[in-house]
């Protein structure tokens, strides 16, 4: 095995553990506010709310100090977050402490597991690791690679989670990602260390910022909610929705394993388009269909046509920067994504708090129209990326 093979096999190890207690987290916190704690969705939205601008400032944070001060021990403090967050929330039930934990651990769930939902601080800096291990040529396989294999743990996270109580669940998320981090102590990441001055990739950095910004909002506006939609309407046991939320993800990860092919057939733009575009018309049924079965088929299919596109967005992106901008390029879009993705997230809360449970997926729909006419305006031309 080469050495760039063992790397991304301990980058592997630890995302893996990460992406189970990331899938135990995204179903037992719903049920833990609103069912142990009594709270109301509103209150569930202003925690989301606050994990999602937490992992921002962290991510901005890291996406410096990954390109300024180094990548090894960037991605240490980063994924010591996770079992913080979960520590807080496991030792007490107060409010406060909860919050937090939230923001500590980055309990956003604007996403699949695949698509490193919780605890998506470390994200960024991953990506960057992966990028120096990797060529453009192969840098899609192996940003799927991970992307699945994350889906298949944050899945069989999501199916331990009904063997748990929901407060236990953070017990088991604190061991999960606690182990995780010890993965990380053989890695030797490539730095490509950058200089405090302006970003020679700044309109690149930029377009690409612009786009994430409105899929935040697209994201922020539902997906956080799809759970706690089947808590509030059909009122699913989490026992029972933990073995939907299992194939959700398994569909998620699975449908990542083509995305490959998609770059190379239709490049990322199409890609994205198509599968998005599908999916935000299935969301738009989701409120109207009030059929546990059609609501359900629903809710497995659409995180994985919003995730299928995600690895060749980003070696799309590491691709169009600067090597030693690579970090602030991939926080600077996380960062984009998470504050718009923010206060949406409070806004459906509160929505939901007073039933008007549809409104948010039409702004979803509409918004991911906005999105999808943004990239055609900047990427429509398909830019080359020329090999390394």
């Amino acid at each position: 095995m080469s050495h760039d093979s063992r790397q991304l096999l301990w980058l592997v190890l630890f995302r893996l553990t990460r992406s189970f207690a990331a899938g135990i987290i995204v179903l037992v916190l719903p049920y833990y506010v609103l069912q142990d704690l009594h709270y109301t969705p509103l209150v569930l939205g202003l925690l989301y709310t606050a994990a999602t601008f937490g992992t921002a400032a962290f991510a901005l944070l890291f996406g410096y100090l990954t390109d300024l001060w180094g990548r090894k021990g960037t991605l240490l403090l980063a994924g010591a977050l996770l079992p913080l967050g979960a520590f807080l929330a496991f030792s007490s039930a107060r409010l406060p402490l909860l919050f937090a934990g939230a923001i500590l651990g980055g309990f956003s769930a604007t996403g699949s597991r695949a698509a490193g939902s919780v605890g998506g601080a470390a994200q960024p800096i991953q990506s960057a690791v992966i990028s120096g291990l990797t060529t453009i040529r192969n840098r899609t396989f192996w940003f799927s690679l991970f992307t699945f294999l994350s889906g298949v743990l944050g899945a069989a996270g999501m199916l331990a989670a009904r063997l748990m109580s929901a407060r236990g669940g953070f017990l088991a998320a604190l061991i999960a990602s606690a182990a995780g981090v010890l993965f990380l102590i053989p890695v030797k990441p490539v730095d490509n260390r950058g200089e405090r001055k302006r970003l020679q990739s700044r309109k690149i950095i930029g377009k690409f910022s612009m786009t994430a910004a409105v899929n935040g909002l697209s994201q922020g506006i539902v997906m956080p909610f799809l759970i706690p939609f089947f808590v509030l309407v059909y009122h699913t046991p989490k026992s029972q929705m933990s073995v939907y939320g299992f194939g959700s993800e398994l569909v998620a990860a699975a449908a990542i394993l083509v995305a490959p092919s998609l770059e190379r057939r239709f490049g990322f733009v199409k890609s994205v388009a198509f599968t998005r575009g599908v999916g935000a018309a299935l969301l738009l049924l989701l409120p109207w269909v009030r059929i546990f079965v059609l609501s359900i088929v629903i809710y497995m299919l659409t995180p994985a046509l919003r995730v299928v596109a995600v690895p060749a967005q980003q070696t799309a992106l590491t691709a169009m920067v600067k090597k030693d901008e690579m970090g602030r390029a991939l926080a600077m879009n996380q960062v984009a994504r998470l504050s718009a993705s923010g206060g949406a997230v409070a806004l459906t809360g509160y929505m939901f708090e007073a039933a008007e449970i549809a409104v948010p997926f039409y702004i979803y729909a509409a918004l991911t129209c906005v999105s999808l006419a943004m990239y055609f305006r900047f990427f429509g031309a398909n830019p080359e990326l020329s090999s390394e």
